[in-house]
C-alpha cells in the first residue's frame, strides 16, 4: 500500500476533500511507520493536516497505529509522563523534580521523549537523573526511530507537524492515567477527544510551561481532560501570590541545588510541588486538588527521608 490514496482524500481540494476517519488515520500512519512510503507524500500528508488542522479522529488513528508499531517495549506504569518541548524560552526542566514526588508517593512513573533546540540549563537529558531512580525514563530515539525520524522533520519543514500531538498521545506504557503538556490552548480540547476515541478513562492536559506538564504556580490553571471516563474541566486555583514568570533567563534556578536544600526559591518549590499536585490529582491520589497540593508539600518536605527509607 502507498501513502497516495490518503493524501488525496485531504488534499483533493475545495468541496471534495475531507478529513481522515480512525481507521484510514490509522492505516496512512502504519505505511509511514513501516517506511513504505515515499517521503514526498510523508511531507504532503502532514503538511497538508498542518494547514487545516487535524481532527481527533485523526490524532487519535496516528496514535493507534504508533501503539501498535511499538508494543512491549517497556514496563507498566501507573502515569505516562511525554516530554517533547522545544525551543530556547524553558529553564530548568523542574517538572522532573515533580515526577520524582510522585514516585515517591508510591506510583511508576514512566517518562519518555525528545526535545530539541533547548539551552543547555533546559536539557532535560543531562537533569534526568533528577527525577530519581523510580521514574523509568526511555528516549524516543530508542524507542520508535520510525518516529524519532517523523519528529525530526521539523527541521526540514520549518514547522512542526501532528507528530508532536501524537507523540504526547502515545502512552507506551499503557498507563492507566497520562498527564500532558501543551503550548497551544487549542490542543487541550483535541487531545482530549482523541484520548476518549482511544478509551483512555483519565488524563489531565494543561498549558504549561514551554509545552512541558509543568504548572505556573501563580496562575490559575485551567486542566482539561478526562476523570473516570468523563470530561473534565476545572480550574486549579494559583499556589502563591506572585507575579515572576515561569522561567526568567535572568533567574536561573539550578533544580538540583533546589532539590538538595542549597537554594532556597519558594516560587520553584511552588512550581515543583504544584505539577506534582496536579498529577497526583489526576492519578486519584487525593479527593480534592487542594489535597493533591498539601499532599505534593508533605511529599517535597519529606523528600529527603523517604529517599533514605527506599534506598
Amino acid at each position: 500500500m502507498t501513502l497516495a490514496p490518503f493524501v488525496r482524500i485531504v488534499a483533493r481540494g475545495a468541496g471534495r476533500a475531507r478529513s481522515l476517519t480512525l481507521p484510514e488515520a490509522q492505516d496512512a500512519m502504519g505505511v509511514i511507520l513501516s517506511g513504505k512510503a515515499a517521503p514526498e507524500a510523508v511531507g504532503a500528508l502532514l503538511m497538508v493536516l498542518r494547514l487545516r488542522g487535524e481532527t481527533a479522529q485523526e490524532i487519535a488513528g496516528f496514535t493507534a497505529a504508533l501503539r501498535a508499531h511499538v508494543s512491549g517495549h517497556i514496563p507498566p506504569a501507573d502515569l505516562d509522563w511525554p516530554s517533547y518541548a522545544a525551543g530556547r524560552s524553558r529553564g530548568a526542566p523542574l517538572f522532573l523534580l515533580a515526577a520524582r514526588l510522585v514516585a515517591q508517593a508510591g506510583f511508576r512513573v514512566s517518562m519518555h521523549g525528545w526535545n530539541s533546540h533547548q539551552a543547555t540549563s533546559a536539557s532535560v537529558r543531562d537533569a534526568i537523573d533528577l527525577a530519581g531512580p523510580q521514574v523509568r525514563y526511555d528516549p524516543l530515539e530508542t524507542l520508535c526511530p520510525a518516529a524519532f525520524d517523523l519528529l525530526n522533520l521539523r527541521d526540514t519543514f520549518g514547522l512542526r507537524s501532528c507528530i508532536n500531538t501524537v507523540l504526547r498521545m502515545w502512552n507506551p506504557s499503557k498507563a492507566p492515567v497520562s498527564v500532558q503538556g501543551v503550548f497551544h490552548p487549542s490542543y487541550r480540547g483535541l487531545q482530549t477527544r482523541a484520548a476518549e476515541l482511544l478509551g483512555q478513562r483519565d488524563l489531565a492536559v494543561i498549558k504549561g510551561g514551554g509545552g512541558e506538564f509543568e504548572r505556573h504556580p501563580s496562575k490559575d490553571i485551567a486542566v482539561f481532560g478526562l476523570r473516570h471516563g468523563r470530561p473534565l474541566s476545572e480550574t486549579a486555583p494559583a499556589c502563591l501570590e506572585n507575579t515572576r514568570r515561569l522561567h526568567d533567563i535572568n533567574r536561573p534556578v539550578d533544580a538540583r541545588a533546589l532539590w538538595f536544600g542549597s537554594l532556597a526559591d519558594p516560587f520553584a518549590v511552588a512550581t515543583v510541588t504544584g505539577t506534582a499536585g496536579l498529577a497526583l490529582r489526576a492519578l486519584d491520589a487525593a479527593p480534592t486538588q487542594s489535597d493533591a497540593d498539601n499532599m505534593a508539600c508533605a511529599l517535597w518536605a519529606a523528600r529527603h527521608s523517604s529517599e533514605s527509607r527506599t534506598a
